[in-house]
Formats: structure tokens, sequence, C-alpha cells
């Protein structure tokens, strides 16, 4: 380990590049669906080796983006190359000259992602000194760095950092505490741990080993109190109510397309009556019926024979909840020409009738609106997403309310990515509901990556959730982050449960990212120290 940390601090050029970038990329191995943590030990003291290592400009350009600058996008670039490489998935729908695009986009986002990590190593570097103080100024650097990942520009919050102290029931309780951007000062800072402990000749072994081991006693204290929360908290089902969600797995590929749409109905229809064992009582018993994202990909207005014989299938003491496009309707009741639509949850009462809807918010960059599309489409680049036009934003983020049901708080795919920012209306919802379709990503880690993101949420905000995917994963999860039912990946099917009441607010629905804030404090006293000191050197 000792010639591992010289070399870091010694490379230069496209050696200590490369390096940085392969320690991003096994550092990306601690990422869901793997979990492997000791790969967050072992890849981020090369990063803190290597800013060590790092030569100091004097300029505001050279200390932005001089050497520490470069070594966290390159740093970054390998974790994020490796981690959201699923995105390429969705080349595949197409085929044809879209794959020779698929290495570049990958590339392209990874390097816009890791930008954000140079820009942290760079603040860090400007309070590094030599000792304990530099791992926290890391810690403080790169975690508002996934601050800004998640926040400008409309976020792209995935693969956070602390998602890696989130792998089991256990340990992910601590997200209700300070969320996964409090998780990601932790995590940082304690795998950054061994950096302290080689080299150093000038201390004992046993002074370098101590900050490694209250790291690891730091975990173990964590899964022990997971393990307690999930023991002594009780959840209490919400009387009444019992949901059918539906997982069709419809191709993407033929989703869109107008012959599919008697298939598409039929399947959807069949899966949310049929009678899966004998106790199975099909849709006598539910209450809630949900299909997932479009899982009608047509105007209703359009095919109204299709809505007709969903009303013919359903009871009459029933709602069906589901994704489907919305046209935009003017205040005088018609269609507005020339409009977008909308990506939208529509509720159905058993008579078939749309009683109300929620349009998606927060659209997917290139995928369902093209930013300065003006520009983008004067160079031939469209958004992924089916509909040449794309998707209007909708209004607001506001609840789903029935009559006889909880208050849903409804989300539309990616939406359950963002910690602390599902909206004010999270906090009257009887449970939170996402739809989402998945099936551009099918056989990638895509998937399993986005139903864990929305494991978390269902800790952090103390609700249940509830998920229907086009190809999965479909589930019923409490408020602990447990799945109460499960269906997975490509599974053909649906599943029946009863969603939990929310618990008392949690340490994060109180305070959001409050604690948060008190890290990153901590952070910049405990660096400012060594860099005062550091400083003082430089003058005398």
């Amino acid at each position: 380990m000792t010639a591992l940390a010289e070399f870091a601090m010694l490379a230069h050029g496209w050696r200590r590049l490369l390096l940085l970038a392969v320690a991003g990329a096994v550092a990306a191995l601690s990422a869901a669906p793997l979990f492997l943590l000791v790969a967050l030990f072992a890849a981020m003291p090369v990063l803190v080796w290597a800013l060590d290592g790092a030569e100091r400009r004097r300029t505001v350009l050279g200390v932005v983006f001089g050497p520490a600058f470069r070594i966290g996008v390159a740093f970054g670039f390998g974790y994020f190359a490796v981690s959201l490489h699923w995105i390429g998935a969705a080349f595949f729908v197409d085929g044809g000259w879209l794959l020779a695009l698929m290495p570049f986009a990958v590339a392209g986002l990874a390097l816009l992602l890791a930008l954000f990590w140079g820009l942290g190593t760079a603040l860090a570097h400007f309070f590094w000194s030599a000792g304990t103080g530099r791992i926290f100024a890391l810690a403080t650097g790169l975690t508002l760095a996934e601050l800004a990942r998640g926040y400008l520009f409309t976020g792209f919050p995935f693969n956070l950092l602390g998602y890696a102290l989130t792998a089991n029931a256990e340990m992910m309780q601590a997200a209700s505490l300070a969320g996964v951007y409090g998780l990601t000062f932790i995590a940082i800072l304690i795998s950054a741990t061994p950096a302290l402990v080689w080299p150093g000749a000038e201390r004992s072994l046993i002074a370098r080993l101590l900050p490694l081991l209250a790291a690891i006693g730091l975990i173990a204290l964590q899964i022990g109190w997971g393990n307690a929360r999930l023991s002594q908290t009780e959840t209490e089902p919400f009387e009444d109510v019992v949901l059918r969600v539906v997982q069709p797995v419809i191709s993407q590929d033929i989703k869109w397309q107008t012959f599919a749409r008697e298939e598409t109905v039929s399947r959807l229809l069949d899966l949310s009556t049929m009678r899966t064992h004998p106790g199975d009582r099909g849709l006598d018993d539910v209450t809630h019926l949900i299909w997932p994202e479009a899982a009608i990909p047509f105007f209703l207005s359009e095919e109204p024979q299709y809505l007709a014989r969903i009303a013919r299938t359903l009871p009459d003491d029933i709602w069906l909840l589901t994704g489907a496009p919305r046209e935009p309707y003017g205040t005088n009741g018609e269609i507005v020409l020339g409009a977008k639509p909308f990506n939208s949850i529509l509720a159905f009462n058993g008579l078939g009738e749309v009683v109300t809807s929620y349009d998606k918010t927060h659209l997917v960059p290139f995928g369902e609106y093209l930013p300065f599309d003006d520009f983008f489409r004067g160079l031939g680049v469209n958004q992924f997403v089916t509909g040449s036009e794309g998707w209007a934003h909708g209004a607001e983020r506001r609840l789903i309310e029935l009559p006889g049901s909880p208050a849903i708080l409804p989300l539309i795919c990616y939406e359950i990515v963002f910690p602390g920012a599902l909206g004010a209306a999270a906090a009257d919802a009887g449970f939170i509901l996402v739809v989402t379709n998945d099936a551009w990503f099918d056989g990638s880690i895509g998937p399993a990556q986005h139903f864990h993101h929305a494991r978390v949420r269902a800790v952090e905000e103390g609700k249940s959730l509830v998920r229907a995917a086009n190809s999965g994963i479909s589930a019923i999860i409490d408020p602990l982050g447990r799945t109460d039912a499960m269906m997975a990946e490509g599974m053909v099917g649906a599943i029946k449960g009863t969603p939990d009441r929310p618990l008392e607010a949690t340490v994060f629905v109180q305070y959001r990212h409050w604690p948060l804030v008190g890290m990153l404090l901590l952070g910049a006293v405990a660096a400012l120290p060594g860099w005062v000191r550091r400083r003082r050197r430089l003058v005398d």
C-alpha cells in the first residue's frame, strides 16, 4: 500500500489520469446493485494520495481548473462511466446507426458529471494540508459537488456516493436521519481513512490505524442502530385498502406502435383480472388497480373503444391509476392545438371516467424534453422518448385525493430519485406511488439502481411506497424500506398487498438537509487548522 500511495502522489500526466480513472471505476462497484463497500475503501485513498501530490497554482484559473480539478474529473469519469454505463442500453431499442453513438453518449455523460467532482476536489485542495484535516476537506468538497449535481441544471442525483452505505435494510435506516446526502459525506469521510495509514513513518501504526478503526466502528454502529429500529418500529397497514399492481412487460420497441394497442390493452386487462392462486379473488377485493407509466400508450380520446373495454372490466367500487399521455385542454374544455402533451397519471373510477390526473413536473433532459430545443434540433438532435416534440412540464407536484382512499403522492419515473425534493405535498401523503417504464434499460443494472433509490426515499420520508414498473421491478415497500410484495424484472404478472400508514415524521423529514449543513460545517472546521498552518509556513 505504501508503494501505491507513493505512486499515486508522484505520478503525473496520463499515468496519473489513468490511475484515477481506474480508481473511480473501482469505487463504482460500491453502488447498487453490487454494494461492494470495500471497493470504496480501496479507491478513495488513491484520490487522497493523488491530491497530496497535486501541484499548486497561484492564479485563480490555476486553482479552480488546475491539477486538482483534473484529478477529480478523472476519478469521477471512471466512477460514472462504470456506474451509469447502463444508460447505453437505451440505444439498443432503436438500434441501427444510433448504436454508433452509444459509447460517445455514455462517455459524454460521465465526463459532464465528472466536472462537478473536479470542482469539488479543486475546492478541497485549496484547503489541503497534511494530516486528518485533508479527508474532512475532501468529504466537504465532494459532498458539495454531489449537491450541485443533484440540483443544478434540473439535477441528476443518480448513484450518489452515499448509496454505498444503504446496501441492506439495516444500513438503510440511517437515511431517516440525514438522508442520502448526509450519508454521502460520511461515506467519503470514512472510506478515505486508509489514506491516513499509508505512508506514515512519522507516526506509530496504532495512531495511524485509529481513524480506520473508528470508521469500521461507525459502520458497525450504523448496522446495529438500523437493526434496532427495524425490530422496535411497528408498522400499521391501512384498513380497507388493497392494491393490485400490474407488470405487463411490453417491449419498448413496440410499445408506441399502433398495431400493438390491442395486445397492450388485452394484456393489461387480463393481468388485472387473472387469479394467480386458489385464494386470489381477482379484482373483487381490490380498491386500487395500478398500471405503470404510459401503460396506455395512446390518447384514449382517439380510441374510445378501449376506454369502454376498461370500464366494462372494472368493478364499480375500484380506482384505476395508470400512466398515460394526456392531451392539453384549454379553459374552454377543448384540446389546445399544437401544444405538447403531458406524461401523466390518470385516475379512473369504476365507470371508466377520469376523475383527476397528475402531470409529470420533472422531465428528463434529452429523454423527455430537449433543452435549448431550437439549437439542438438545428443540429439534428432529438430526445430519445417516442414523440418528436417531447412532453410538456406539469404545473405542480400535488396529491391525488380520492374518496375513501388515503392521499397519494404521485411520481413518474425518475422523479423518485431526488432526495428531499418530492414536494411540499409529500408531508400530507398517505403513501407514495411511483409509476415507471424502465423497459428502455431491460437487461442492465439500471432498473435495480432505480428501484433501490425508491426504497431509500421510503425510508427518508417514513412512508410506504408503491412502485408499478412496466418490465420490473414492481413492489410494495413499507416505510422502513422492506418489500412486502415484489415482482422481479422481466416477470409478467401482478402483485397484491396493502401499504402501511406513515410513521411519525423522521429526523430527515423534520430537518431535511440541516444535519448535512452541520456535517459540512464540521468538515470545514476540521480542515481549517491544517490549512492555516500550511499558510503560515508559506509566509514564514
